[in-house]
């Protein structure tokens, strides 16, 4: 279970890594050009948008790293990049899959117990 918790939860980053890519830059290019009316405005809260579109995809990748090692570390990591997502972006079609990804590496993570490695989290 932790493997698949470090390859999901890193697949994760790499996908919100992109939704994050295009949201920060969406919103930088609404900052230089302006809006268009009914076509591109600006999103609600910027700065949320930006800091979810670096910090989400992070924290996967770096929750799928420590899946190994710490399960519980990394779990948590991975179920707190899934909440921002979901939180900043909602779910659609681009953010599903991250979303989803990082959700069920974050439950495999935390449910990694004793059959994986000797030294368990709980």
């Amino acid at each position: 279970m932790r493997n698949a918790a470090l390859v999901l939860g890193i697949i994760a980053g790499l996908v919100g890594m992109v939704v994050g890519f295009f949201s920060y830059g969406y919103t930088a290019f609404i900052d230089q050009y302006g809006e268009i009316k009914g076509m591109a405005e600006q999103v609600a809260n910027v700065e949320l948008i930006r800091v979810a579109s670096i910090l989400s995809p992070l924290l996967a990748i770096a929750g799928g790293a420590m899946a190994r090692a710490r399960a519980l570390w990394g779990g948590a990591l991975l179920l707190l990049s899934c909440a921002g997502m979901y939180y900043a972006f909602g779910f659609n079609v681009f953010t599903m899959f991250p979303i989803a990804f990082a959700g069920v590496a974050g439950v495999l993570a935390i449910a990694a117990g004793k059959p994986d490695e000797p030294k368990a989290h709980f």
